[in-house]
């Protein structure tokens, strides 16, 4: 093992409660994106307090935050994620019981992800410092990625420009660093006004606003058919009325749009607006569009991959305690086991047999999903066009389970999580202070994301007009 990762592992080490405590204070905040005060400051301060140079409030967006140290090239960045899902309270206990009823957690595990960030670039600060490597590390505070995409507000802003490459971590249930890309997506909100009256005594001379609601969802679950397979189309309706005897003059839904290619959304959220209007149209309402945000599907990196699973390989998976396998196994009687069995189908992990009975995944696997695109989505998307990047996985999650849900809380909070966490940190560590230090290695990364590109060119899907819509949860 080299110098400069000895003296980083060595730091985390020294400074493992210290890292632990701040991730259980960020999963007991458990704040919803773009209102992650308390976290954001929490590790603000503490880049702060190590001698990193703190930008607040980047891209007009009170909870993002860019903390430097060093100067010169390379600049090698780091994201961290801090934001929690409403509805999935649960105390660190493997069965389901809200800390607090209805409230917000880390169904995501992002407490995890904001302090891995944190632990690799205090790390890398400390053997850079110590063995005098030139260089700048970054950490990029990234709020609200659940739902609002903080990063490609950022990017937008160019807050992530000069950036040579960019490591992120992300809690899962397996340790590897996949190929796989996502889903671009579009998120919108349509108002629809009409105009009440009784709904019995004179019905004819009112205008529903949610008749327009659902007519509008008719539309587009009739377009279903007739758009690509891998589409996929998610609505809530956020206001519907107030009681049945009123005709309803405003209601509201919301739709979020998804497809594997950029142009892909364009395409179907067009025809989602004509739907809209149309939906006005047939219920003698008006309507008004409230666009929230738009992201690209990820561009992967193999470079990068096999750099970061190197990295595992030298550190060695966590290995639990016969109270954390208890743990799990509890948390795992909460998953029929033919969902698990399909949810191991789906993701095509080769030999996904041998781990039908397993709960924490201890292998350090090879990336198998080169060409596969996630259904899900991410704002990590539109920092991997403009630069190489590479978000990796640890195990946090107990096999099986779905995710944005109680039992990613649970673990979370305890120890398994704390174990992926120290893991992670390590390895972001080891690989930024290679891209730091080998120009070949970063060459080679930045090659390749220029092949993978071929020659297309990322343009900011939020019209620069567009605001990050802070005022979601107020």
């Amino acid at each position: 093992m080299s110098k400069k990762k000895q003296t980083a592992r060595e730091w985390i080490d020294e400074n493992r409660e210290r890292l632990i405590e701040i991730s259980d204070a960020i999963w007991e905040y458990a704040e919803l994106g773009f209102v992650e005060f308390k976290s954001a400051k929490l590790l603000a301060d503490e880049l702060e307090k190590n001698g990193f140079q703190v930008e607040r409030e980047v891209a007009e967006i009170p909870t993002a935050f860019v903390a430097t140290w060093g100067s010169g090239k390379p600049v090698i960045g780091i994201m961290g994620e801090y934001d929690a899902l409403p509805g999935v309270s649960n105390k660190a206990v493997p069965v389901k019981d809200p800390l607090i009823e209805g409230g917000p957690g880390h169904g995501c595990g992002h407490n995890v992800h904001g302090v891995s960030g944190l632990g690799g670039a205090l790390a890398v600060k400390a053997a850079m410092e110590e063995l005098k490597i030139p260089g700048t590390i970054k950490y990029f505070g990234c709020p609200a990625e659940e739902m609002l995409s903080g990063k490609v507000w950022m990017v937008r802003d160019g807050v992530f420009d000069g950036v040579d490459a960019c490591l992120s971590h992300h809690p899962s249930s397996m340790n590897t660093a996949g190929l796989k890309s996502s889903n671009a997506n579009n998120s919108v909100k349509f108002h629809f006004y009409g105009k009440t009256a009784h709904a019995a005594g004179s019905p004819e001379q009112g205008r529903s606003a949610l008749d327009a609601v659902e007519l509008m969802s008719v539309g587009v679950n009739y377009m279903r058919e007739h758009i690509i397979e891998k589409a996929r189309i998610h609505y809530v309706i956020e206001e519907g009325g107030g009681q049945p005897n009123v005709v309803p003059d405003y209601a509201r839904v919301w739709y979020l749009v998804r497809a594997p290619e950029r142009d892909q959304v364009d395409h179907i959220y067009d025809w989602v607006l004509k739907i809209a209007e149309g939906a006005a149209i047939m219920s003698g309402t008006t309507h008004k569009v409230e666009f929230k945000k738009a992201i690209y599907n990820k561009m992967p990196n193999r470079t990068l991959s096999e750099l970061v699973i190197t990295n595992m390989r030298e550190i060695g998976a966590p290995t639990y305690t016969e109270e954390e396998l208890t743990f799990a196994a509890k948390i795992a009687e909460s998953v029929p086991r033919q969902a698990k069995m399909d949810s191991l189908r789906k993701s095509k992990v080769p030999e996904w047999e041998k781990y039908k009975d397993v709960d924490l995944v201890t292998d350090i696997l090879d990336p198998w999903n080169e060409g596969d695109v996630s259904a899900g989505s991410t704002d990590v998307s539109d920092v991997s066009w403009n630069t190489p990047t590479m978000e990796f996985s640890t195990t946090t999650v107990v096999l099986g389970t779905p995710g944005h849900s109680w039992t990613t809380v649970a673990t979370s909070g305890m120890s398994i999580g704390h174990k992926s966490l120290i893991f992670a940190a390590k390895t972001m560590a080891g690989a930024a202070l290679e891209l730091m230090t080998d120009k070949d290695l970063l060459k080679k990364a930045q090659d390749e994301l220029k092949e993978r590109l071929a020659g297309r060119k990322y343009k900011s899907p939020v019209p620069p007009d567009a605001k990050p819509p802070l005022d979601q949860w107020t």
